[in-house]
């Protein structure tokens, strides 16, 4: 078994929407996981959810109606992200290992899910590009409040609201296609460009925040 933290990070959740998932797969699905399940175990169903849903959204290509898989497979991934720290926490089992295991897979299924979704007829690649990076560069920042305090600090828009955001994503991709809603610049506008260009915004000052508050703090400890 995995040497345990000899000091528990301490979680700082913001978002009460991901708390009150958090507690609700707590009491619905915590107790039923099986005592020879580890919480690497629990992770590892969440990237098999993850390259699903990453999967279904190439082959949205072909129809838009492949984006249902997508929605389960980032349920699954969402549900599995969940329940791992839980179980790791309540059977002794956390890890640094774990933690990374976490993280790495969170932002590589986030990066490449975004890509897919640039990659098909109902949004550019150009706001999926912009995106892409934001989950990268969060964890980043998160690994360090680890690291320098011990926190793991979950931004005010954690997972649960981008899990949210791309099902909102497949959903517009399947009512309005591929369809231009209007012109800018010559460039058609699609509904799937506004989904993105709206999550960018508060995405990327939610990015700016938490990197400038760890600066600081940092700044202010080398004093």
């Amino acid at each position: 078994m995995a040497e345990p933290y000899k000091n528990p990070v301490k979680k700082l959740i913001p978002s009460k929407l991901e708390t009150g998932y958090q507690q609700l797969m707590y009491k619905l699905l915590g107790k039923h996981i099986p005592k020879s399940m580890t919480p690497n175990q629990v992770t590892g169903v969440g990237v098999l959810g993850g390259i699903f849903a990453i999967i279904c959204a190439f082959l949205a290509n072909i129809s838009p109606f492949f984006l249902i898989g997508t929605i389960f497979g980032l349920f699954v991934h969402m549900t599995a992200d969940v329940l791992d720290g839980y179980v790791a926490r309540t059977r002794g089992m956390s890890s640094r290992a774990g933690a990374y295991f976490d993280l790495i897979s969170d932002v590589l299924i986030s990066t490449f899910l975004l890509l897919a979704f640039g990659l098909t007829p109902y949004a550019h690649l150009a706001p999926a590009a912009f995106a892409a990076p934001l989950y990268g560069v969060m964890n980043v920042t998160i690994m360090n409040y680890i690291i320098y305090y011990n926190e793991f600090q979950f931004p005010r828009l954690g997972p649960i609201e981008a899990h949210i955001a791309y099902s909102f994503f497949c959903i517009a991709a399947m009512v309005f296609g591929s369809r231009v809603l209007f012109t800018v610049f010559g460039i058609g506008i699609m509904a799937g460009d506004i989904l993105m260009l709206i999550g960018l915004v508060p995405m990327y000052y939610e990015m700016f925040r938490m990197a400038f508050a760890l600066f600081r703090r940092l700044k202010e400890f080398d004093k």
